[in-house]
């Protein structure tokens, strides 16, 4: 006898849930578009369409409110790029293919219309790192980029395994792929501010992909 699966029906938000969304989404905003220094409580407010008094209500201050924003769409980000690596790194036949495949996806995360406000702020942290608050400078990399890269780093070391690759060092060879099919888009696009076309984003990976495999390929 079969069992029908009941349909689960998603809680819907309470009032303040749906405030703190708005001033969740605010803050990424305006904090994308005037960074850390010139961004305001007062400015945030106006942006959620809510009261000063109801952003203290769920944040100490700017400090927190900019860590908690920071870490969240951070993880979000981060959620993305572990799926692509499972996507396209899990079980490989070609791998100069399947290297440029992710490559490509890895590297037009920053163009992606899903994570622009989080991408401008962390353009506005390479500008003004200095007067970030260092809590948020660790929740943003511990949330983001260290975990996405320690991921890639345990995949390339699997295809070490299999004999795909040749390297005992994934994370430096984590570090050098990032490098060498980033860079170009990168600095071409402005880190993710213009975007580029799918074709200049290809030929710019399949590139990267060609001079990684130069060095870590297996040697006969």
């Amino acid at each position: 006898m079969s069992v029908k699966s009941k349909r689960v029906t998603p809680r819907p938000r309470t009032r303040s849930e749906e405030k703190r969304q708005a001033i969740v989404d605010a803050a990424r905003k305006v904090f994308g578009r005037e960074g850390f220094a010139r961004t305001s409580i007062d400015a945030v407010a106006t942006e959620a369409g809510v009261s000063t008094r109801t952003i203290y209500n769920h944040y100490a201050g700017k400090d927190q409110l900019f860590a908690s924003v920071i870490e969240e769409s951070a993880t979000q980000v981060a959620d993305s790029q572990e799926a692509m690596i499972a996507h396209h790194l899990t079980e490989v036949v070609d791998v100069a293919k399947s290297l440029t495949d992710f490559g490509c996806a890895w590297v037009s995360t920053p163009l992606s219309a899903d994570f622009a406000d989080h991408f401008a702020m962390v353009r506005q942290i390479g500008a003004e790192a200095a007067h970030v608050p260092r809590a948020a400078l660790v929740a943003w990399r511990d949330a983001g980029p260290r975990r996405a890269h320690r991921a890639l780093a345990t995949a390339f070391e699997r295809l070490a395994r299999d004999g795909q690759l040749c390297t005992t060092d994934g994370p430096r060879a984590a570090r050098h792929f990032i490098r060498l099919v980033g860079s170009e888009v990168e600095d071409r696009s402005e880190f993710g501010a213009v975007p580029l076309g799918a074709r200049e984003v290809r030929a710019a990976v399949t590139a990267g992909v060609n001079v990684f495999l130069h060095g870590y390929s297996p040697k006969e």
